[in-house]
């Protein structure tokens, strides 16, 4: 679990961009390829610690492989 709110940010960001890769037709290699490339230059930065960078690969491969997550919901229609 994320605590470090520069940490989370980052995340909600990669989660995001996954999201609206899926919408475009990208698929789970091609967005393993972006989190690679964003992971790397943050490593490269020194923006946040190694030891957060890997928890932050953790949780964004947990939300990238999990298939719930790039299903798409039919609003639903309101009766009242």
């Amino acid at each position: 679990m994320l605590q470090d709110t520069q940490t989370i940010r980052y995340y909600q960001r990669i989660t995001d961009a996954f999201v609206e890769l899926w919408n475009r037709g990208y698929r789970t290699e091609e967005m393993r390829m972006y989190l690679d490339g964003y992971l790397a230059a943050l490593r490269h930065s020194n923006v946040i610690e190694p030891y957060l960078i890997h928890r932050l690969e953790e949780e964004a491969s947990r939300y990238l492989y999990d298939a719930s997550n790039f299903l798409k919901t039919e609003p639903q229609p309101d009766y009242y």
